[in-house]
């Protein structure tokens, strides 16, 4: 992380479809921000993160799905399959990224500074699961870390604060 960065606003990651994204892009907007999984026991959580994306993007919600492969290897197929099997079970719109790392040498630069904005429980700082969500207010910054089993549809009012 350098020194004095403001927010996610001067993060990049790379789309799930090979372009580079910059963050400065959602600079006015409200963000979502999952790690996600083909293969857990919350993927069905991708169509409550549709809804609340169809919901609330008018009003500037932009929701973001990070693929991670950490936890019990549930995200084991490649970029394209994992963009087929969004779209074609879950209709997912939202904008998916290439698989990143969210603990350990490797973590992505966007969720090292989630984590250190929003520990979770006690103080912690890992990554306990697939489907954790930060939201992040207009500014970039970290507003609320949100637990895997915290299902989207209960995020409506904090959601609601930030727009």
């Amino acid at each position: 992380m350098r020194a004095g960065m403001a927010g996610i606003h001067d993060i990049s990651a790379v789309l799930i479809t090979g372009e580079q994204q910059r963050f400065d892009e959602y600079k006015g907007k409200a963000v979502l921000i999952v790690n996600t999984a083909s293969k857990c026991g919350f993927t069905e959580q991708y169509k409550g993160l549709e809804a609340l994306y169809q919901q609330y993007k008018g009003q500037g919600l932009v929701v973001l799905g990070f693929p991670c492969n950490q936890f019990g290897r549930q995200e084991p197929g490649d970029s394209e399959k994992i963009n087929q099997f969004c779209e074609l079970n879950f209709g997912v719109t939202f904008p998916l990224f290439e698989k990143i790392d969210v603990n350990g040498a490797n973590t992505h630069p966007l969720f090292s500074y989630l984590k250190d904005q929003a520990p979770g429980v006690l103080g912690s700082k890992s990554v306990k699961w697939n489907f954790t969500k930060f939201l992040v207010n207009r500014d970039g910054l970290v507003v609320k870390r949100f637990a895997s089993k915290d299902k989207p549809a209960s995020l409506c009012s904090d959601i609601e604060a930030v727009l």
